[in-house]
């Protein structure tokens, strides 16, 4: 391994990276565009609920009662009067309502009488996880106006109200505010760099296939590993880059804490890049086709990272057998190092293991890609 055949490769690459305008455009316009219209579209808080509510009882109880829910932030009640089951069919089809209430006409006469006055809920489950949560919610309005109503008959008995036999104190650590969104940007951060560092690798080699360059390299006296490293260098600092660039965006647009090392968090980037650009280099190397190994990369890199890295969805919930299959997804270790870094401003200490399995992972991708690439024509 030559310093200077290196470089003269990297230099090489360099070369082209800049002639090709189009690919370092996307090099790091993509992470910043993926990173602005993810972070505003991908939500996993439930608010605004569109609520529609056919009032058969149209009393001063039934009107309370729907208080509760116009006064919440969840809920958004649909304008107009609803007086026939039709008319919430068509809504719930239409999509301009995700809930509808139906409160029966003996709604204030079974309140009075202290009887249960069911209120029957309609909700759209075609979106499992927003009926779930919005159901919860209005459980808990419904729930909260009983607990009303027995307090306010009790007083009118004289009698003391008594107090609650249990008071839960809860306190949420790392994200008080309970947003998503600080949760979502880091992990955007890993699937983002996942995805950019192994299409951009992807296309060195096959480039040269189709350029026809690649008879060049191969009669010059540059080693393997030279050329793998002399490639990937310029991909590294490009990296970097987009990684100090999409971490300014985090911060001055979402306004995301970050509790931990900034130094750290460039440390841990700096080794998975290794991986991730050797995961692409690989990808190039057997595919010998620049738009199969863009749609390699996509394939390889893009799924498991959005789907088996914790990204989504909590990999506890998974099936045993799938989650097993996690412990093979680099991004699963780096997008865990980002929201510990960002949210619990864990050190190196705590993230030791997760460390090591992508120094692994990048020592694996290296040599992979040293037994794979060989200077033949065939």
């Amino acid at each position: 391994m030559k310093v200077r055949r290196i470089l003269a490769i990297a230099q090489k690459e360099t070369i082209h990276v800049i002639r090709d305008w189009r690919s370092l455009l996307m090099a790091f316009s993509v992470p910043v565009f993926l990173l602005i219209i993810f972070g505003y579209a991908l939500t996993l808080d439930v608010d605004n609920v569109p609520l529609i509510i056919w009032d058969q009882s149209d009393t001063p109880e039934s009107r309370e009662f729907i208080s509760r829910f116009t006064g919440s932030p969840y809920f958004s009640l649909n304008p107009g009067k609803t007086d026939h089951y039709d008319e919430i069919v068509y809504a719930m089809d239409s999509g301009t309502a995700v809930m509808a209430m139906v409160i029966p006409y003996d709604f204030a006469k079974k309140i009075k009488n202290d009887h249960v006055a069911k209120v029957q809920v309609i909700v759209d489950g075609s979106d499992a996880n927003t009926a779930t949560i919005a159901l919860g919610y209005a459980e808990a309005i419904a729930r909260d106006y009983s607990i009303k109503i027995q307090q306010a008959e009790i007083r009118k008995k004289g009698e003391l109200v008594p107090d609650n036999p249990t008071d839960i104190l809860t306190r949420v650590w790392y994200n008080e505010e309970k947003e998503s969104k600080h949760n979502i940007i880091p992990g955007l951060i890993g699937v983002i760099m996942m995805v950019i560092s192994a299409i951009l690798t992807s296309l060195t080699i096959s480039r040269e296939w189709e350029r026809g360059t690649m008879e060049q390299l191969i009669s010059t006296p540059v080693t393997k590993g030279e050329m793998i490293a002399g490639k990937m260098l310029p991909y590294f600092v490009i990296g970097m880059l987009d990684v100090l660039l999409i971490v300014g965006v985090g911060q001055l647009i979402f306004d995301i804490p970050m509790e931990g090392s900034f130094f750290l968090l460039m440390f841990m980037a700096a080794i998975f890049l290794v991986g991730a650009l050797g995961l692409g280099f690989v990808i190039s190397v057997i595919a010998k086709n620049q738009l199969v190994s863009t749609q390699m990369a996509m394939v390889i890199t893009f799924l498991p990272s959005v789907l088996l890295s914790g990204f989504m969805n909590s990999i506890h919930n998974m099936p045993t057998a799938v989650q097993y299959i996690t412990y093979l997804v680099p991004a699963r270790y780096f997008i865990y190092m980002l929201k510990a870094i960002y949210l619990k401003g864990i050190g190196l200490q705590e993230l030791l293991w997760d460390v090591l399995f992508l120094i692994v992972f990048a020592i694996f991708m290296l040599i992979l890609s040293n037994v794979l690439f060989r200077k033949k024509l065939v």
